[in-house]
């Protein structure tokens, strides 16, 4: 039995798996996020810990197999999220997370100093205001005094490791995300680690996603009542677990998660980057390489339409509305830009907002115009995925909004291709465990696991009709962004 740890935005998952994919038991606990400041995100670490502790020991109690037979743990992690300890290993600061916008400019000085081309072949990608790099040197010119007292640099998920291993490391693809990763070579970029002045020393260990950091501690052992030996993988960073998780490990296949944001991801057996770096280009939690354009806000657009505009209405009534419109929205367009955007454009004064209105437009309208903004939002990856030469020869779906029926058919129009979805929702967890089954040693590889849990169960077909009216709506689409740009400027000025 393996469990799968995903340390979440909003909560964390446990599930206990067997060798045939059957999920024994699962348990949740949901932690805070504090917005101090517009643009700010920011999460206690120990409310991470206290949670996986409540949610580990819950899942011990529940599971109907002897707890001597679990074998292995493996992390799945929210990406980019900047921890940091001091010399007694007490955290400095709240984590400032993947979707904190404040440092604009420090990726603007990140860029200015390599330029970026340089910074492209150092990393592999640009800089962002999620990536940790930036994060870094926003608290070495806004908090000198906490930045002094560093002793060591971490992500999310590794922070939960160190906690139950003692072992001070992290994976390549999670570490991927931090713009201090040469990701062609796997290893810590000495150039940008030294621009930012800070020691190699101050990083973790970078192993790959299925190796093992170590065994879980003894006093935690004690303490939810295990008594057997436990392997503890590296893990890997959401998005690539999430892949593991629905078995996109080989070329060709593509998963779309539609969460909180928005990812469109693809598999590499080896090293590609897109020249204008508008695309990601990350090591994968399979040993291997993986391209990824990430939307900040997916299903969060349906969450904040239904829980903040149309409180007293339920998700369903409001689909089930939103079906009944034809595609297109009536000439009605949604930019999900919510909390900014990331791919293809890194901007976080982008807004979101509604273009053509008219009197005849009802909520119905708005409800299908966000499903497609969204889907429309996931194309522009696609796209530049499809420049790269990627192979698509299959996308799956996953997430939340991958529960919606209508959602699959308007992605798999707005796609043109066929929308699978598979076997398990787990995702994150499910890749967390199946990575922790690979370090035990009883399988060799990733994609062994992968091929004998994950099966395809449905598949939803593009409608050619709809097709014609979606490539004639994203044209517009595509357009939308450049000529409001300069709009969106000023209003963050505001």
């Amino acid at each position: 039995m393996f469990l799968g740890i995903d340390l979440g935005t909003s909560s964390v998952k446990l599930i206990a798996v067997d060798e045939n994919g059957h999920i024994l038991g699962e348990s949740v606990r949901d932690y805070p996020i504090y917005y101090p400041e517009l643009n700010y995100a920011e999460q206690n670490p120990e409310d991470w810990w206290s949670a996986t502790k409540e949610a580990l020991k819950e899942i011990v109690d529940k599971i109907d197999v002897e707890v001597d037979e679990i074998e292995s743990i493996g992390l799945s992690g929210q990406m980019h999220g900047l921890v940091i300890l001091d010399e007694n290993d007490n955290v400095l600061r709240p984590a400032l997370l993947w979707c904190d916008q404040r440092t604009k400019e420090e990726c603007d000085e990140i860029t200015e100093h390599f330029g970026k081309d340089k910074l492209r072949d150092l990393t592999a990608n640009k800089a962002l205001t999620g990536f940790t790099a930036p994060k870094i040197l926003w608290v070495k010119k806004n908090e000198p005094e906490i930045f002094n007292k560093i002793n060591k640099i971490m992500l999310p998920k590794d922070y939960i490791n160190y906690k139950l291993t003692g072992n001070f490391s992290t994976d390549v693809s999670d570490a991927s995300g931090m713009l201090l990763v040469d990701v062609k070579n796997r290893t810590w970029s000495k150039e940008v680690l030294d621009f930012l002045n800070i020691k190699e020393e101050m990083l973790p260990k970078l192993y790959e996603s299925s190796d093992s950091v170590g065994n879980l501690k003894d006093d935690l052992k004690k303490e939810i009542g295990i008594t057997s030996d436990i392997v503890v993988a590296a893990g890997a960073g959401d998005q690539a677990a999430g892949a593991v998780g629905t078995g996109v490990v080989e070329e060709g296949t593509i998963s779309v998660a539609l969460g909180t944001s928005g990812v469109v991801f693809a598999a590499h057996d080896k090293f590609a980057v897109d020249d204008e770096a508008r695309v990601h280009s990350f090591c994968h939690a399979n040993n291997k390489y993986h391209s990824m354009g990430v939307m900040l806000s997916a299903a969060s657009c349906l969450k904040w339409w239904v829980e903040e505009v149309n409180k007293n209405i339920s998700f369903d009534e409001l689909l089930k509305e939103a079906s009944e419109i034809e595609p297109g929205s009536n000439g009605l367009i949604f930019l999900p830009y919510l909390m900014g955007e990331r791919t293809p454009y890194p901007d976080p004064d982008a807004r979101g907002c509604f273009i053509g209105l008219t009197i005849t437009h009802t909520r119905a309208h708005m409800t299908r115009a966000i499903l497609e903004g969204v889907s429309f939002g996931l194309r522009d990856s696609l796209e530049i995925l499809k420049e790269l030469g990627v192979p698509i020869k299959e996308v799956r779906v996953s997430g939340g909004g991958a529960k919606s029926d209508l959602w699959r058919q308007i992605l798999a129009d707005i796609f043109d291709c066929n929308i699978n979805t598979i076997n398990t929702n787990q995702g994150p967890a499910l890749g967390g465990a199946i990575l922790g089954c690979v370090a035990t040693g009883k399988y060799d590889t990733v994609e062994q696991v992968c091929n004998k849990l994950i099966k395809v169960t449905n598949t939803i077909k593009p409608i050619k009709e709809n097709v014609k009216q979606y490539n004639k709506t994203y044209e517009i689409y595509h357009e939308l962004y450049s000529t409001l740009k300069n709009t969106f400027n000023k209003l963050s000025k505001i």
